[in-house]
């Protein structure tokens, strides 16, 4: 068992306001609090990197969500990887790398019940335990391979193309022998979508003056596959070209104001004639098989790796900025903050 110098701080960022409407930096306040001591069937993790999603934005609102908002005054939830620095727990010695639920902390104690999976740094960096190789790429995974079921020679659409989830979608729908094609918005991400993750074709929303006719020269054979991020006119715009027996997954929707719900172009009728299937998913439904899918992707990691981009914020105190950032799409790639040290 390894002790913490008691003179370092154990910052906490707490959620003061919900937004109005909008997320920034102000909604959050970082304070000072004491290293918490460590009980019998507990362990010390030193957070090293925290995770923004723009989910957070819904996990902060008023309104009800798919999950409770985060109470006023408490530090704000999030995804963390983490080392182990103090331990009374057999199955966590000091050492250990941990992917878990610690939110926004600098320290925080543990009983293993908000621990996802232990991390092995020799696959790839620590930092990946919270991007392609775990919630991001098990977000695309269960979007593409279990909603949308590509059939090789399919073409399949994603939206945010070159985000921490779509650049997984795009890369997986590839390795499964798609026709991927990404809608993304700036020259450096369409850019990105090409060289980097391997897209056939990637269009430039905010460059072109007609989205529709821009995906019909990407798709020239229609839509079969939609992994739809942003919702609003680009959703309306695929949604148009869709095959007969198209499938299409809802990732989510920040394209469009989570509350009052939007009033827009109605799918009925389109799904109706093209006897297409559109399903909304959430990846917490499937916690009970996360670890046999992080071992599916770590597999094809091994055979052939992943590509992905670091949006890396430097200091917790830092994050309600850089989630205020991410939220306006000022990111390149996985938004992340460096909260510590690598081990």
């Amino acid at each position: 068992m390894i002790g913490v110098a008691m003179t370092d701080d154990n910052l906490h960022v707490l959620l003061r306001a919900r937004p109005a409407p909008a997320v920034t930096a102000g909604l959050f306040e970082p304070v000072a609090a004491p290293i918490p001591t460590v009980g019998e069937g507990q362990f010390l993790i030193r957070v090293v990197w925290l995770s923004l999603e723009p989910a957070m934005r819904g996990w902060i609102a008023e309104a009800a969500n798919y999950s409770k908002p985060v109470p006023l005054g408490t530090p704000m939830t999030g995804f963390t990887v983490g080392e182990v620095v103090e331990s009374r727990h057999p199955d966590y010695p000091v050492g250990t790398v941990v992917q878990g639920r610690q939110g926004w902390r600098r320290y925080a104690v543990s009983d293993g019940t908000d621990i996802d999976r232990i991390v092995d740094p020799a696959v790839a960096p620590i930092s990946t335990a919270v991007s392609v190789l775990g919630m991001n790429g098990a977000t695309a995974y269960v979007g593409l391979v279990d909603v949308c079921q590509p059939r090789a020679g399919e073409t399949v659409v994603v939206t945010t193309a070159a985000g921490a989830v779509g650049s997984m979608v795009g890369q997986i729908a590839k390795r499964l022998g798609c026709r991927v094609v990404g809608v993304a918005g700036g020259p450096d991400k369409v850019r990105a979508c090409r060289d980097e993750f391997g897209y056939d074709a990637a269009i430039d929303y905010k460059a072109t003056q007609d989205l529709g006719a821009a995906l019909d020269g990407a798709c020239p054979d229609g839509v079969d596959c939609f992994f739809d991020n942003v919702g609003a006119e680009q959703f309306d715009r695929v949604l148009e070209r869709i095959n007969v027996g198209a499938r299409i997954a809802i990732c989510g929707t920040i394209g469009m104001p989570s509350f009052p719900l939007p009033t827009g172009p109605r799918p009925n009728r389109q799904l109706l004639i093209k006897r297409a299937r559109m399903q909304g998913f959430i990846i917490l439904d499937h916690y009970d098989r996360y670890a046999a899918i992080i071992d599916r992707l770590t597999q094809w990691h091994r055979a052939e790796p992943f590509r992905w981009r670091e949006d890396v914020t430097d200091g917790l105190e830092n994050a309600g900025a850089a989630l205020e950032r991410l939220l306006a799409g000022r990111n390149a790639g996985k938004a992340l903050v460096r909260v510590g040290p690598d081990p």
